[in-house]
């Protein structure tokens, strides 16, 4: 097992079934899943329009699409924190589900490192690859030095940087190692590191399980129970970011955003909040009543 095939103790017996309080009917859920189908699909032609935009711009109509991905799978979305100033910044979250790389992409648009077997997924993969995604191989440890130039290349670049060095999705309730690999990018490019803490919610404030992607859960099945869950909010706390320098080496650097992640200030429901989304368009008009 390579630094890049780390295994969770998470399943979706357990882990990602938990019983549901009142399951949104079947029609409302086949809604929230056409809906969310739709608004991904429109995000390949989008990639070639936006393209040619300034990047200003272009992250602009990014962080909108992303927002509306989120929210037409029916989930709430609140952003804690602020993005702070442009520039190159390695993104470093937790991992609990494939919802995370839209939610990430509602407050710090930038290019993804996903694993290469993306890129053959239909639909996604030829959307991943428009967007900018790094892959890497993580059966092929020799490729990994020239993983880490790709990503130094781009944080040169001024650009954002998303890895979630956890290397596997957890549930929520806990979480893993930051595999410290990746961190070499920002100490060769002499950038922040920008801590984020994800986490489902439900109305109570305890932990949702159902947006957990995790073990060999089918996606078909992942995706059913994220549209029948009622009343889940997904918080995104951006961090005070790692400043450059700071760490001498790339593991001291991982544990210090692990740290930064798994605090007991940053695994609690925050008081102020940067910007609050509802849930999916077709249910706009009830935006203001809880599910």
């Amino acid at each position: 097992m390579s630094a890049w095939l780390p295994t969770a103790p998470c399943t979706p017996v357990g882990c990602a079934d938990q019983p549901f309080h009142r399951p949104v009917p079947v029609p409302r859920a086949a809604l929230r899943l056409a809906a969310g189908i739709a608004v991904v699909l429109l995000g390949i032609p989008g990639a070639l329009l936006i393209r040619p935009l300034a990047r200003p711009r272009r992250e602009a109509a990014v962080r909108r699409w992303a927002t509306a991905v989120v929210r037409a799978f029916g989930i709430r979305v609140r952003v804690h924190g602020h993005p702070g100033p442009p520039g190159g910044r390695l993104v470093v979250p937790n991992h609990i589900s494939w919802l995370d790389v839209p939610l990430v992409a509602t407050a710090l648009p930038g290019r993804m490192l996903a694993k290469s077997e993306v890129r053959r997924y239909p639909v996604l993969g030829a959307l991943a690859a428009r967007a900018g995604t790094l892959f890497i191989d993580r059966d092929r440890l020799r490729a990994l030095p020239a993983t880490v130039g790709r990503i130094t290349t781009a944080l040169l670049d001024g650009t954002r940087v998303t890895v979630f060095p956890e290397g596997s999705t957890w549930c929520g309730r806990a979480g893993g190692r930051f595999r410290p690999a990746a961190f070499q990018a920002a100490l060769d490019a002499r950038v922040p590191v920008q801590p984020v803490r994800i986490d489902y919610r439900l109305p109570d404030g305890s932990t949702a399980t159902a947006p957990a992607f995790v073990g060999d859960d089918p996606l078909g099945t992942s995706l059913w129970r994220v549209v029948r869950a009622r009343g889940v909010t997904a918080e995104i706390r951006l961090l005070p970011r790692i400043p450059a320098g700071r760490h001498p080496d790339r593991r001291s650097l991982a544990r210090a955003a692990q740290a930064a992640v798994a605090s007991d200030s940053a695994n609690r429901p925050a008081a102020s909040v940067h910007h609050s989304v509802s849930s999916s368009p077709a249910e706009a008009s009830s935006a203001r009543t809880p599910s």
